[in-house]
This record gives C-alpha cells, structure tokens and sequence, in this order.
C-alpha cells in the first residue's frame, strides 16, 4: 500500500481540492444542506476555521486553519465525507477494492493538501477558490456562484462585487489537472 506523506504542521494553514468519485455528478451542490451539515457537525467536534471555501457540482476547495497544537485534517475530511456519504441514498457504482472494505463510492480516496507558506500564497490560493466556478464555466461572473465563501468576504471588503480574479494564475499551481 502506497504511504502518503502529509506535511501537517501543527495550528497550520492548509488548501484542499476534494474531488467526488464519479466527477459526472453533481451531488455536491444538489446536496448543499447535506455537505454543511457535515462540516457543522465535524467543526463541533474537531474545531477549525475556514478561511476560503468553494463548492462546485463534483469537486470542492478550501482553506483551513487548524487550532494551535492541532495538526490532524485528515480526521476532519474522513468525518466530513462519511457524514456527507451517510446522508445519501445508497446505489453508486462501487470498485470491488471498495466493496471488500464495505467503503462507499461517494468520494476519491484521496485528496490535494498544500501549505500554505506566506500571505501572498494564501492569497494566490483565496483567490483561486473564488474564480474556480468561473474558470469551469458554472457562471460568468464570480459574484454569480452561490456556494462560495467569495459573498462574506464582499461583505468583509475584501474583495468588491465586480472582482473577476487573477486570469493569469496557473490552474496546475493549484491541485487540478488543466
């Protein structure tokens, strides 16, 4: 079995791309009251905040700060995703590597983790997660996505309401395959 190797600093700051299993599916912004329902429930139990988050049909980006001391998201996205997963009807296409584990076919076993190293990184990333509804063509404008965490930071005044992000990032800087 391949060894992951997780670079999870403690209290640190982290940007994750979570994909779906069947990428087809739109089961992520079909089931929205679901997916936060999850993520209220792992954040009473396990603590932490989201900076940025954006979640889109198949897949979703977020930014997280883990309490000082605290290191371990991946309890918090194996709580997220079996929470999400419990919630759903039963009746996906399973592999047969997953069924001998009697695992669900809702999620991709893994998922994109990078550190976040400095201001300008997190930035970069922020900005990465509101644009990327428009850059998968859901919408023109970025105001226009309603599961994005872009609509609190408006109303911080981060960003204004006509802001259309960094064209030039490089999308393979960021956890997807262009």
């Amino acid at each position: 079995m391949t060894n992951y190797r997780r670079n999870a600093i403690a209290g640190g700051r982290f940007f994750f791309t979570v994909n779906l299993a069947e990428r087809r599916l739109r089961l992520l912004t079909d089931h929205i009251d679901l997916l936060r329902a999850a993520f209220r429930e792992t954040r009473q139990r396990h603590p932490f905040v989201i900076d940025a988050i954006v979640v889109l049909p198949d897949h979703l980006h977020a930014v997280w700060t883990l309490p000082d001391g605290d290191r371990d998201f991946a309890a918090r996205w194996r709580l997220i995703k079996a929470a999400f997963s419990r919630g759903l009807p039963t009746g996906e296409r399973i592999s047969e590597s997953r069924a001998r584990k009697a695992e669900r076919g809702i999620w991709q076993r893994r998922y994109w983790e990078h550190t976040l190293r400095d201001d300008d990184d997190l930035a970069r990333h922020i900005d990465y997660i509101h644009f990327n509804p428009v850059k998968h063509g859901h919408v023109a404008r970025v105001a226009d996505w309603p599961h994005s965490s872009f609509h609190r930071m408006v109303a911080r005044g981060v960003y204004s309401i006509d802001w259309a992000g960094d064209m030039d990032a490089p999308s393979d800087a960021f956890g997807e395959r262009s």
